[in-house]
């Protein structure tokens, strides 16, 4: 750990995370080099080493900070509604995600963000992940009253899993939709908050 205060080492961090987030707006994760995130800091790369040892650890991160904010959405639900019907629900939750596209996108990239992450790191990580869950629970407690735990735990077990694939499904490139229509494979675009939302909607069924 570098010398100085936390507020400096909290500083510098955020810094690197704002650099990749802003390469991450126009390259992939994989054509994304420390090199590449450095030169958007005021240090040198070889600094960057003082707070992360490896790229996937700042992208992990990154997607910390992502859950982190998607948790502030959904506290935001439960807190500002009395009630909510379960379309409303499925609403809500379809906003909370579609405002999430990086967290989506960044998803296709964790076995690796994981994998390559000491596990202090991971562990940080986690526990944003672990809250999101948490607080989602806590929504269906609120406003889904009749449903046993068990439910609510079912519901959570495959909407998670089922979040880790809404990406590649609204961003489909030119070659993609070519490749498909050349397959007999039909291609309908549908946003984040449309796919998410039908999802819920059966899941709540």
């Amino acid at each position: 750990m570098p010398k100085g205060s936390i507020e400096l080492v909290n500083s510098r961090k955020e810094e690197i995370l704002n650099a990749a987030e802003k390469l991450y707006q126009t390259k992939n994760f994989k054509d994304i080099t420390l090199n590449d995130i450095a030169e958007l800091t005021t240090f040198k790369r070889t600094s960057i080493y003082n707070y992360f040892e490896t790229k996937e650890e700042i992208f992990l991160m990154l997607n910390k900070r992502q859950y982190e904010a998607w948790v502030s959405d959904l506290e935001n639900i439960i807190k500002t509604n009395k009630t909510l019907s379960k379309d409303d629900i499925a609403k809500n939750i379809a906003d909370s995600l579609e405002k999430r596209e990086d967290m989506l996108r960044l998803m296709m990239n964790h076995f690796d963000m994981e994998s390559n992450s000491r596990l202090e790191v991971l562990t940080e990580f986690k526990t944003a992940f672990g809250n999101s869950m948490k607080t989602l629970n806590k929504l269906l407690e609120k406003f889904c009253p009749d449903m046993k735990e068990c439910g609510r735990t079912k519901f959570i077990y495959a909407l998670f899993p089922f979040i880790y694939g809404i990406y590649p499904y609204t961003a489909v490139n030119e070659k993609q939709k070519d490749a498909m229509e050349r397959a007999d494979v039909g291609f309908i675009h549908h946003s984040i908050y449309e796919i998410t939302y039908n999802c819920v909607k059966l899941l709540l069924k």
